[in-house]
């Protein structure tokens, strides 16, 4: 479990800050200035993304009132909008509880060894890679473009892994240590924590979880927040509140090269799938209370 643990908390995180295509702007200055383009709305998110802030993120993908829906669906357990458009989003609280256990670092570390004596590291994050890819191909609830977008993304990080010193003893030491610390101080090892949290405050100890993981990586080679702030975004085309937005980039080496549809809405333009799976959020029911203790077994029915 630990180790495999970690490798899904990794692959989490990692398709989260690259899929979710933001520089983070003081809100002020923000304000005055003229709404964003299509092409800077990209680039926005974009760099919210780089920076991981992931708060930022959700408050700048959606509208004001949708934000504000969402924020009420995460209090009532119905959604953990951004994060529930992952492949393994039901297993984050459980991910973050085994890295914030007390003794989370012996245990991981010794489940690294043993991992590390009997798997290749690098099948696994082949096996990863093809789950993944299958998974947007075949299942879940992801656009035309999200298909042929997310793909090449995973593709790519499993290039990266093939290559990267994932048996590296010392980095994992370090990478564990940095990550179990990080998780401790987000506290988000239940979903009644998550929903205690709501989206906001949620999201934002989830971001500094995910920038931990970043700067971890980089001593694996892999450089995302660089990748994504070196994106080449390019206006397509535009007709009325519709635009396609083109994005190419590379991660770890290997390019990207996709097309986004934005639209516009009170001025402003969104990503068409961020709103999409924002509004199909909202619609989803709350989970069923758990059941309470069995009735007593010796006591007798009330009298008639």
């Amino acid at each position: 479990m630990g180790n495999r643990t970690i490798a899904c908390a990794c692959a989490l995180l990692l398709v989260l800050m690259a899929t979710l295509a933001g520089c983070g702007r003081d809100g002020e200055e923000a304000q005055r200035k003229p709404p964003p383009t299509p092409a800077e709305t990209v680039r926005l998110l974009t760099g919210h993304l780089a920076d991981g802030q992931l708060d930022a993120f959700a408050r700048d993908a959606v509208p004001p009132e949708l934000h504000a829906s969402l924020q009420q669906a995460w209090r009532e357990g119905r959604t953990r909008w951004p994060l529930d458009q992952l492949p393994f989003a039901p297993h984050i609280p459980r991910a973050m509880a085994v890295l914030s256990a007390p003794d989370a670092e012996r245990d991981l570390q010794q489940a690294f060894d043993r991992q590390l004596a009997n798997t290749s590291l690098a099948a696994a994050a082949e096996f990863l890679t093809i789950f993944t890819t299958q998974y947007i191909s075949r299942q879940g609830d992801f656009s035309d473009a999200e298909r042929e977008h997310y793909p090449q993304l995973v593709q790519a990080l499993g290039t990266w892994a093939a290559q990267a010193p994932l048996g590296d003893r010392a980095r994992a030491q370090a990478a564990i240590a940095a990550l179990s610390s990080a998780a401790r101080e987000a506290a988000l090892d239940t979903d009644a924590a998550f929903a205690e949290a709501g989206l906001d405050d949620g999201l934002r100890r989830i971001s500094r979880m995910a920038t931990t993981l970043l700067d971890a990586l980089k001593a694996y080679g892999l450089d995302l927040p660089a990748d994504l702030r070196a994106m080449d975004v390019q206006l397509q085309s535009q007709t009325g509140d519709v635009a396609l937005v083109r994005m190419q980039y590379t991660v770890a080496g290997s390019p990207i090269d996709t097309v986004v549809q934005l639209e516009r809405h009170d001025g402003r333009w969104y990503v068409s799938d961020f709103l999409r799976h924002a509004r199909d959020a909202l619609q989803r029911r709350a989970p069923d209370p758990a059941p309470g203790p069995p009735a007593d077994a010796g006591s007798e029915a009330p009298a008639a």
